[in-house]
C-alpha cells in the first residue's frame, strides 16, 4: 500500500468517546492516524447526531467536567476530522443493534475499515471481511495495537 494514500476508517461512537474524551492509552496509534490524515475518517450527519446525543449523557458529562472538556470540543474534533458522506445504503448483513448499522454500512459502502468494540459488531467479522471489510486493524508499525 502506498504509504501517502489515506486508508479510509469509519470509527463508531464509543471510539469517538475513546479518542477525545476518555484519552485511551490503546487508542493513541489510532488517534494520531485520524489526526495526521494517514487515516481518512468518513461518518455521516447521523453519526455526528449520535455522538452530540451520547456526549449529553450524564456518566459522560461527569467525565467531560473532571477532564474540564466542553463537549463542543469533542464535536469540533468531529467537524475538523470527519469527511461527511451521505448515508449510505443497507449493508447485506445486519447488526443485531440496529444503532451500529449506520456504522457498518457506510464502512461496507466506502471497503473501510470499522473501529468498533460493540460485541453486535465484532461477532460480524467474518461477514463484514466478505464485504472487504477490516474489523479493528492492527497496524503493524504500532507494535500490535489496534488502529
Amino acid at each position: 500500500m502506498n504509504a501517502q494514500a489515506p486508508t479510509r476508517c469509519v470509527l463508531d461512537t464509543n471510539i469517538v468517546l475513546d479518542l477525545w474524551v476518555f484519552d485511551e492509552p490503546k487508542a493513541a496509534a489510532l488517534r494520531t492516524r485520524v489526526e495526521t490524515g494517514i487515516s481518512g475518517w468518513i461518518a455521516t450527519a447521523a453519526m455526528r447526531e449520535e455522538l452530540a446525543r451520547v456526549l449529553a449523557y450524564p456518566q459522560i458529562v461527569k467525565r467531560l467536567t473532571a477532564r474540564a472538556l466542553p463537549a463542543d470540543t469533542v464535536l469540533a474534533h468531529f467537524d475538523r476530522l470527519a469527511h461527511l458522506q451521505p448515508d449510505a445504503p443497507k449493508a447485506p448483513y445486519a447488526c443485531k443493534d440496529a444503532d451500529d448499522q449506520k456504522f457498518i454500512d457506510l464502512a461496507v459502502q466506502h471497503t473501510a475499515a470499522l473501529h468498533s468494540k460493540d460485541a453486535q459488531v465484532l461477532c460480524m467479522k467474518k461477514r463484514l471481511e466478505r464485504c472487504g471489510v477490516t474489523l479493528n486493524p492492527v497496524d503493524e508499525h504500532s507494535l500490535g495495537r489496534v488502529v
